[in-house]
């Protein structure tokens, strides 16, 4: 399965931001709001932003796939960070010099540790042959998903590693604005990173499932190209937020030709999230689990069944996803 940019560290903002004192719509207990100014970054600029796909940013949690125990397996986002000790010197700094530039970190006290499967994320600094934090102090991460675990659960839900398969959300590959939800194989999914999204995850933007019955599902990063995207500058796209029905997503990555990531959110323009009817929930979707190639015994009161028993079923939106087995 093809796949554009992955996600393996913070991804920068289109434009340069700016601090004001107002609190924050994004984050509760937020005293402060980062709003984009209306110059774009030289990194962006760097990273030819002009010629770069634009994709709708999906408002999950990070996963990525890779092998473990000697097959692909599901990880977790797990960010290393410091200890209460090392935050504060931190902080302290931060306070005196307005970024992280010049700290000195002790790699082996200053952290918390982590499971002895975490493994660091692919993209980041390192220093003497160790991760280095980023300019908040953390070491993004990740762990693998064991099918057993709680912690976890959500994600777990979304696997089948008998089967080797992840259920995926995705466009449709024939019909143009339909979406479909179907296994993939794993493998077909290795060293990609993809955003979990569903019931029990950042407050459910798209209304999927039930407490009583949760969906979840797999989103490839830039599976979703936006087809009339805005002009890169302020206003067009402040515009096409909050003006269009394309428009009512958290927000934007770019996939640049070498593989730099640039991303906008509605917050940083000064807009609200999550919309009435985000954009997703406004497509049909199909389920497609059909073929002997699928022609698997799923267990009883998971997602994958029941998604198997109802293959070639059309819904009108995500949030008429309803089953109960």
């Amino acid at each position: 399965m093809s796949c554009l940019g992955s996600v393996q560290q913070k991804v920068p903002c289109l434009f340069v931001t700016q601090v004001k004192d107002e609190p924050s719509a994004k984050r509760e207990r937020q005293p402060f709001k980062v709003l984009a100014t209306e110059m774009i970054t030289q990194k962006a600029l760097d990273a030819d932003i002009y010629n770069a796909i634009p994709t709708e940013k999906v408002d999950g949690t990070c996963c990525y796939v890779t092998m473990y125990k000697g097959q692909p397996y599901l990880w977790a986002r797990l960010d290393r960070k410091p200890n209460k000790q090392a935050e504060k010197r931190f902080k302290r700094f931060l306070y005196s010099t307005d970024n992280s530039k010049g700290f000195t970190w002790d790699i082996e006290e200053d952290f918390k540790p982590v499971p002895e499967c975490w493994i660091p994320a692919k993209a980041i600094d390192h220093y003497n042959g160790k991760p280095f934090p980023d300019e908040n102090g953390h070491i993004p991460g990740w762990v693998p998903v064991e099918i057993n675990s709680k912690q976890y659960c959500w994600h777990t839900s979304v696997v089948d590693y008998e089967f080797d398969l992840g259920l995926v959300l995705k466009h449709h590959p024939e019909e143009s604005g339909l979406l479909e939800i179907s296994p993939v194989p794993l493998s077909d999914l290795s060293e990609q990173t993809l955003e979990l999204i569903g019931t029990n995850v950042n407050a459910n933007p798209y209304g999927l499932g039930s407490k009583k019955h949760p969906v979840h599902l797999l989103v490839p990063h830039g599976a979703f190209q936006i087809k009339t995207p805005p002009a890169l500058n302020h206003n067009d796209l402040l515009s096409w937020f909050s003006g269009c029905n394309e428009g009512k997503i958290e927000g934007i990555v770019w996939h640049c030709n070498n593989g730099y990531l640039i991303k906008l959110h509605r917050h940083h323009l000064g807009l609200t999230w999550p919309t009435v009817d985000p954009h997703l929930t406004s497509l049909p979707v199909v389920v497609t689990f059909s073929g002997a190639k699928y022609d698997y015994n799923f267990e009883s009161k998971t997602l994958f069944n029941y998604f198997s028993k109802v293959d070639g079923q059309r819904f009108n939106s995500l949030r008429d996803i309803v089953w109960d087995l």
